[in-house]
C-alpha cells in the first residue's frame, strides 16, 4: 500500500480530536500489514482511546487475531461506531464503554463491566492521551498540566491497578509511549514529560510483576509522528500539512503501522519480553 506523503491543512478545535474529520482519513486497516491468524485467539483486551487513531488500529488488529474487544473512549461517539464495526466485521465482539480514565471510580466500573460481558481480561492497552502545543511554559495553564498528567498517566494508573486483580499467568499490560519520551519536544513539553512517566511505569512495573511471579509482562510502544485526530487537533493547519516529513522515511506513519507491534507484544511470540519498548518512529534512532 502506499501511504501518504503529505495532508492538506487543516485544524480541529475540539481534543482530542475526531477521526471521521479528517483529511485523507488515516489508515487503521490493511490486509498486506496485518493479515488474519489466531496469535490472540478468544483473548479479552481493553483499549483506552479505542475510538480512533491507534487505539483503532490495534483494536481492529486484535480482531484479526481472534480477540474480542472492549474500546474505551471518552465522547467520540461516531468514531467509536466505526471501530465497533471494524471488529465486528472480523467476527469478534466489541463493547463500547465511554467515559472518563481520570475518575478512579469509572476505571473500576468498566473493568467490572468487561468481566461482565466477556468473564476475563487478557490485554490491556493504556493508550489514551491528550496533548497540546505550547511555544513557552507560560502557556502551560495549571489546568492544561492536570488534565495531561491525569489523562495520560492517572488513567493508565488507575487501569492497569483496576485490571491486575483480573489478569493471569501469560497476560499482558501494553502502554502508548511517545518518541517525546526519549528526546523531547520543545513544544509539547507537558506531553513529554507524561510520556517519560510511562516509560518509567512500565519498566517499574514489569519488574514488579516479574519478580512477584505473576506471569504477566508490561511492555511499550513509542510511535513517533502518526496520522491521528491528535495532529490536527493539536497544531496548526499548515503545519500539519508537513506532518512527519522530517523523519528519515520521509513522512508520518499510519495507525496501522503501528498495531502489529501491539499484537506481538501480546501473543505468546514475545512470552520472553517484558520492560522493553517498541519505537516506531519511521527510522529515528533513539536511546531507549
Amino acid at each position: 500500500m502506499n501511504f501518504p506523503t503529505s495532508f492538506e491543512p487543516q485544524h480541529q478545535d475540539h481534543h482530542p480530536g475526531f477521526e471521521y474529520e479528517m483529511n485523507p482519513l488515516p489508515i487503521y486497516d490493511d490486509e498486506n500489514t496485518i493479515k488474519q491468524g489466531n496469535l490472540l485467539e478468544n483473548k479479552v483486551a481493553i483499549i483506552t482511546g479505542g475510538d480512533s487513531g491507534i487505539g483503532r488500529a490495534v483494536a481492529v488488529a486484535f480482531a484479526k487475531q481472534g480477540a474480542d474487544i472492549a474500546a474505551i473512549y471518552y465522547n467520540e461517539t461516531e468514531d467509536a461506531a466505526q471501530t465497533q464495526k471494524a471488529v465486528e466485521g472480523y467476527g469478534r465482539q466489541c463493547l463500547l464503554i465511554p467515559g472518563d480514565i481520570t475518575d478512579p471510580n469509572f476505571c473500576t466500573q468498566l473493568v467490572s463491566q468487561v468481566i461482565s460481558k466477556y468473564g476475563k481480561i487478557d490485554i490491556l492497552v493504556n493508550n489514551a492521551a491528550v496533548q497540546y502545543e505550547a511555544n513557552s511554559l507560560l502557556e502551560i495553564s495549571d489546568q492544561q498540566f492536570d488534565k495531561t498528567f491525569k489523562t495520560n498517566v492517572y488513567g493508565a494508573f488507575y487501569l492497569a491497578k483496576a485490571v491486575l486483580p483480573h489478569l493471569k499467568s501469560g497476560a499482558s499490560i501494553i502502554n502508548t509511549t511517545s518518541v517525546v519520551a526519549f528526546h523531547g519536544n520543545e513544544k509539547l513539553v507537558d506531553y513529554s514529560m507524561t510520556k517519560g512517566a510511562l516509560t518509567a511505569f512500565t519498566r517499574s512495573l514489569s519488574m514488579m510483576l516479574a519478580k512477584s511471579g505473576s506471569g504477566i509482562r508490561v511492555n511499550a510502544v513509542a510511535p513517533g509522528p502518526i496520522w491521528t485526530p491528535f495532529i490536527p487537533s493539536s497544531a496548526p493547519a499548515q503545519q500539519v500539512a508537513t506532518f512527519g516529513n522530517n523523519t528519515p522515511l520521509g513522512r508520518a506513519g499510519q495507525p496501522v503501522e503501528c498495531s502489529g507491534a501491539y499484537v506481538f507484544l501480546a501473543s505468546e511470540a514475545a512470552s520472553y519480553i517484558t520492560g522493553q519498548t517498541i519505537h516506531i518512529n519511521g527510522g529515528e534512532i533513539v536511546n531507549s
